[in-house]
């Protein structure tokens, strides 16, 4: 289930209420985002959180460092634009797919 990300199927229920999107930062605990102390983590918050991402096409389960996270996060905050949900949209099938990442 974990494997083919069939467990993040539930996630497109709040993309429909308009909670998320289907692209962006990835959705993290409250008591993480709580926690945050610097410029960069605060504006992960900035833009919804999405079901996919840099984070979703660049390894998934293999990015361990927070600080990765929040760079691939950055990347796509800074350089939003219909095309870019696009493209990370389409590299994100055959990310899952052949289960690139997870675990």
């Amino acid at each position: 289930m974990r494997k083919f990300s069939i467990d993040e199927l539930p996630q497109l229920i709040n993309v429909l209420k308009g909670e998320m999107s289907l692209v962006g930062p990835r959705p993290l605990p409250v008591y993480e985002t709580e926690a945050f102390t610097s410029d960069a983590h605060r504006r992960r918050l900035s833009v919804l959180p999405g079901v996919t991402g840099y984070w979703q096409i660049a390894g998934r389960s293999n990015i361990r460092e927070f600080e990765k996270l929040v760079e691939l996060d950055m990347k796509y905050i800074d350089n939003w634009s219909l095309w870019l949900d696009i493209k990370l949209l389409l590299k994100t099938v055959p990310a899952v797919l052949f289960a690139r990442g997870a675990k």
